[in-house]
């Protein structure tokens, strides 16, 4: 009775963990959520469609936000290292004060990334957002193959962004 008992076990655990890898590689291969959303400059509409065939890393923040801030720097060199490659950031701004006060952190820190006006209901298609910065690695055939919540050192997304690209 103990050996059945066992292997029972052993073959319920078995399921538990194939179920979970099953559940992990689907969730690392989920398609990118499309939107249309308000440039912060301009306000001109830019879609999702408009990326098409490229990686992102598509990131959530706001101006008043001290580590979406200290980010900045990451995200200009990463856009200058690998935008000749078909790479692009893209930040989501999530502040309620509108699209002026994010124009002129873009202007005050020559953001070289488009930037546009994201809400509520963008961020609930990304999975909800709970912090910023919250950043979404998304390869060439727009899957999202990577999740950061919170600030991520330059090196991390550089050797991610890498490892896609090849």
């Amino acid at each position: 009775m103990k050996i059945i008992a066992n292997n029972f076990l052993g073959k319920v655990v078995q399921i538990m963990v194939l179920s979970l890898l099953f559940a992990i590689n689907s969730a690392a291969a989920a398609k990118m959520p499309s939107f249309v959303l308000a440039d912060a400059v301009d306000g001109a509409p830019v879609a999702s469609t408009d990326y098409t065939g490229k990686a992102l890393l598509v990131t959530f923040f706001a101006t008043w936000c001290p580590p979406c801030i200290q980010e900045i720097p990451t995200l200009i060199k990463l856009q200058e290292q690998f935008s000749k490659d078909g790479f692009s950031v893209l930040g989501f701004s999530m502040d309620e004060g509108g699209p002026d006060v994010v124009a002129r952190l873009i202007k005050k820190r020559s953001i070289n990334y488009p930037v546009l006006m994201a809400d509520e209901a963008t961020a609930q298609t990304f999975g909800g957002i709970v912090g910023i910065p919250t950043s979404f690695l998304i390869n060439k055939e727009g899957n999202v193959v990577k999740t950061y919540p919170g600030y991520v050192p330059h090196s991390t997304l550089e050797k991610d962004i890498k490892g896609i690209m090849n």
